[in-house]
């Protein structure tokens, strides 16, 4: 996967609590057996008018020009901030998929379902939870009309707000890690290939019968 270090992008806010992964990305786009593709129907229901179907593209559709991802303001825009419990329902992988390929490095929020968590950090979309004033805080910037660039510091777990201030993050050390290499579940098993080789070989001295050809 692609790895994370330091990103700064426009935001986009999209102000509602528990959006769920059928309105990240609705059910009758899952038939692919490809994780590409999804990026087009990300949040279909809000971004469009009619109901679309696979293979059709956006200039084929009704736009709905309202939803804040087909504003020209905030087109480009690389880092979503959302309400709690982002990415409820739902297991599906192709959330994540959708808003990756859409464009989105990281997404911020008060909190997160639990799966859909663990599906960003196997995919390398970053998400940060921050406190939930600073969030009211950040989507209350927007509001006023400002354009709201954030950069965000993985290493140093720290977002900086466009005033200079630092707003630090908690993530798990075993997930940084992972994310800053670039390393999916089996990038981060062959990261121990040298140990893996040498238990191989070890084991292979104590027992033998078992390296044993049939």
């Amino acid at each position: 996967m692609k790895a994370f270090n330091k990103h700064t992008g426009l935001v986009a806010p999209l102000d509602r609590a528990n959006v769920d992964t059928d309105q990240i990305i609705p059910k009758q786009f899952l038939k692919s057996i490809h994780r590409t593709g999804f990026g087009d129907n990300l949040f279909d229901a809000w971004r469009y008018l009619d109901e679309g179907d696979i293979g059709l593209t956006p200039n084929e559709r009704q736009i709905n020009h309202t939803f804040v991802l087909n504003q020209p303001e905030y087109q480009g825009a690389s880092i979503l901030l959302a309400r709690r419990n982002f990415g409820c329902g739902s297991s599906r992988e192709h959330a994540v998929w959708a808003l990756l390929e859409y464009g989105f490095r990281c997404v911020i929020a008060p909190s997160f379902a639990d799966i859909f968590l663990n599906n960003c950090f196997k995919n390398g979309l970053l998400p940060i939870v921050l406190k939930e004033e600073i969030i009211d805080d950040l989507f209350a910037q927007v509001a006023s009309g400002q354009r709201l660039e954030l950069s965000v510091d993985l290493p140093g777990q720290a977002v900086t707000r466009p005033s200079g201030e630092l707003v630090q993050f908690a993530i798990e050390a075993n997930r940084k890690r992972a994310m800053v290499e670039g390393w999916d579940d089996i990038g981060m098993t062959l990261s121990h290939s040298a140990a893996i080789r040498a238990f191989e070989t070890s084991h292979a001295k104590v027992m033998p019968w078992l390296f044993v050809d049939r």
